[in-house]
This record gives C-alpha cells, sequence and structure tokens, in this order.
C-alpha cells in the first residue's frame, strides 16, 4: 500500500514538472495553474532528486523516471545552483540592478535609515551604470558620482524608473505599457567608443504581502486569478518589449524586476537571444527576493553576444524587498 502511494506522488510530480515545462513556453489558461507553479519549481526539483535517490535503494527501474524527469528540466531550464565563474578582463565596466522599494519611503523595511543605507551601500558598490527601479525621485542627490541620469517622465503616473551612469546618455525613452503601474525605460549611452542601450524593467508586480495574505478558499480563489491576471500581464509587456528591441540598431542590456521566475514563460520571450549574467558567471542559489523565507530569483541582467560577462554578484543585504546584483561586461572586440 505504502509502495503504491509513494509511486503515485512521484507520478504527481513528474505531471506537475512536465506541465510547468510545458507553460514555460506558452502562457495561455489551460497552463495557468502550471505557470503559478513555476514558483516553486525549484521545491519541484528537489521533491524528484529525493524521490530518484530513494528509488535507487529501492527499485532502480523507478529512479529512472524522476532522473529522466530531472534531466528534461535542466535541459529546458537550466541549473538554478551555479558555482562561481568569475574572470577579470581589462575594459571592463559594471551594471547594478536594484528594486529599491522606494528607498523604504514608507518605512516598511524595519530598518532605521534603510533609505540611506542603500545610498550608501551604491556609492560603496561604485557600479559605473546604475538601474532603479521603485526609485524616489530627490534620492538623485545621494547619487551625484552620476553625471547622466534619465527617469520616468514627471508626465508619466507610474512607478518611477531610474537609470544613473557615469557615461553620456546620448537619447532615452519610456515604453509605458497600457493598464499598469509599472515601466520600462531605456537609455543609449556612450561606451567605449560605441553606443549600448540599456533598458531598466519593472514588469507588472504581484501586489501580495505573504504577512497580511488571506488563506481562506474564498480569498485564495481571488489570489488565484489575480496571480493568472499578472502573469498574462506581464506575457503582454514582455512581448512589447522584445517587438522594441528588434529596433534597435544598438547592442543590447536588459536589467530589472521581472517579477517572475527563470522558469517563466516571461523570462523566455525575454531571455531569446541574451545571456543572463548569473547563469553565465553567478554562483549559489542567486536570490533576489525572498517569499516567506523561499529564495527567489526575479531581478536580473540579461546581455545580447556583442558583451562577455566576466562577474556576476549578489548582495546579501536586506535595505529592500528585493535584493541588489551586478554584473561586470566586456563589450567584445571588433563588435
Amino acid at each position: 500500500m505504502l509502495r503504491k502511494l509513494i509511486i503515485t506522488l512521484n507520478l504527481l510530480f513528474v505531471f506537475l514538472m512536465l506541465g510547468i515545462v510545458i507553460a514555460s513556453y506558452n502562457f495561455s489558461g489551460a497552463f495557468g495553474f502550471f505557470s503559478v507553479l513555476q514558483l516553486f519549481t525549484p521545491l519541484i526539483f528537489v521533491v524528484h532528486v529525493f524521490f530518484a535517490i530513494f528509488w535507487m535503494f529501492r527499485e532502480r527501474k523507478w529512479s529512472l523516471i524522476s532522473f529522466a524527469t530531472l534531466l528534461i528540466a535542466c535541459g529546458v531550464f537550466g541549473t538554478f545552483y551555479k558555482f562561481d565563474q568569475t574572470s577579470s578582463v581589462k575594459g571592463e565596466f559594471s551594471v547594478m540592478s536594484y528594486n529599491v522599494m522606494g528607498f523604504n519611503r514608507f518605512g516598511w523595511i524595519p530598518i532605521p535609515d534603510a533609505g540611506d543605507k542603500i545610498s550608501n551601500f551604491i556609492r560603496e558598490s561604485k557600479p559605473d551604470i546604475l538601474c532603479i527601479q521603485e526609485h524616489r525621485r530627490l534620492r538623485w542627490r545621494d547619487l551625484t558620482q552620476y553625471p547622466y541620469r534619465t527617469e520616468t517622465p514627471y508626465r508619466v503616473s507610474r512607478s518611477i524608473q531610474a537609470i544613473f551612469s557615469k557615461f553620456p546618455i546620448i537619447d532615452n525613452g519610456s515604453l509605458n505599457p497600457p493598464g499598469t503601474g509599472n515601466n520600462i525605460i531605456y537609455a543609449d549611452i556612450v561606451l567605449q567608443r560605441d553606443t549600448v542601450r540599456i533598458y531598466n524593467v519593472h514588469l507588472e508586480s504581484f501586489k501580495i504581502v505573504p504577512s497580511e495574505t488571506d488563506l481562506s478558499h474564498e480569498a485564495s480563489t481571488m489570489l488565484y486569478r489575480r496571480m493568472l491576471s499578472t502573469f498574462k500581464a506581464q506575457s503582454e509587456q514582455a512581448m512589447m518589449l522584445k517587438r522594441h528591441l528588434q529596433s534597435c540598431p544598438y547592442k543590447i542590456l536588459i536589467c530589472g524586476d521581472f517579477n517572475n521566475t527563470q522558469f517563466s514563460n516571461v523570462y523566455r520571450i525575454l531571455t531569446k537571444e541574451m545571456n543572463d549574467s548569473f547563469l553565465t558567471v553567478g554562483s549559489g542559489l542567486g536570490k533576489t527576493y525572498a517569499l516567506n523565507g523561499l529564495p527567489m530569483r526575479i531581478d536580473y541582467i540579461l546581455a545580447s553576444d556583442a558583451f562577455i560577462i566576466t562577474a556576476h554578484n549578489n548582495f546579501d543585504i536586506k535595505y529592500s524587498d528585493h535584493y541588489p546584483v551586478m554584473a561586470t561586461l566586456k563589450l567584445k572586440s571588433g563588435e
């Protein structure tokens, strides 16, 4: 009886993982449930590791099912844990992406002077280019080491993005996706006698506070529907950005808060023909957000093939609800 129960659970988790894989290629109502489950892909992955090890000591033929599922998942998603692979190359520059939660303007992070600590951290880290999500306009006064900046225009009523640069900004723009308070901005930056376009992305937010979430049946149903609506909006915003990328004549970097994991359809849309700095040279789990203690990677730095990615850093500082990430890159010679 126990054997049948374990086999049933094993097959159920195989079904869940394969559904997640399919949903990463095609978000639709039919796969909405699996799109929500994508947030918990690492946990499902660990369950399969457990099943594979368990069956190795019991009935090896059953272990092949979980091993095959793990191989499929790794082939599609890559790994979510990386070992250190950093290197040093001349002509490098650094880019940081950080959702600063308004520099803790409303005191949601219970740390005294958290906003000032964010500014101090940025000064100490010395990124050459800084992409901020949920910016607070007055805070530019703390970042005078950057002679160039662009922000979400005042006329655009939505969450404020900002790009700060030590290199000249020669053009900028705001994509203003409809029906959302989030946004995408970009800046064209002159870098090493070339022009690079930096997109600063803040995709649709879930607007969920775990400690305040009602888990009753009725509230959970509404929460599930809201999550499906958010996934749909994120996919539409990602496609809008993808179309904008196709008309860009410059080398491209995409930074920001995607509000979704590397196992999502959103991530797959935006990483096509782009390289993820964490997957290239990062280490560890790459945590940029914690959901009730569950480490998640939802903030990214993506680079086109015109760049060599030499380093990636995740910083474990809790001055915002997100953790900052920074990558070191170099333009390929002859590009």
